[in-house]
C-alpha cells in the first residue's frame, strides 16, 4: 500500500508541476516506469472525463 501511495504522490506532484529532479529520479529507481506511466494516464483520463462531464453539466443548465 505505500508503494502505491508514494507512486500516487509522485504522479500528482508531476500533474501541478512541481516535483524535484531528484524526487523523480528516486520514484523511477523505486517504481516500475511501466507502473508509474499506466497510473499517470489513468489520472490523465479520469481528468478529461471530468472536464467533459462539468462542461456538459454548465451547458445544459
Amino acid at each position: 500500500m505505500l508503494h502505491f501511495i508514494s507512486a500516487l504522490q509522485s504522479v500528482l506532484a508531476a500533474f501541478f508541476g512541481v516535483q524535484s529532479e531528484h524526487k523523480r529520479q528516486a520514484d523511477f529507481q523505486q517504481h516500475s516506469p511501466l507502473f508509474i506511466i499506466a497510473l499517470a494516464v489513468l489520472f490523465f483520463v479520469i481528468f478529461v472525463v471530468t472536464i467533459y462531464a462539468v462542461v456538459a453539466w454548465v451547458l445544459n443548465t
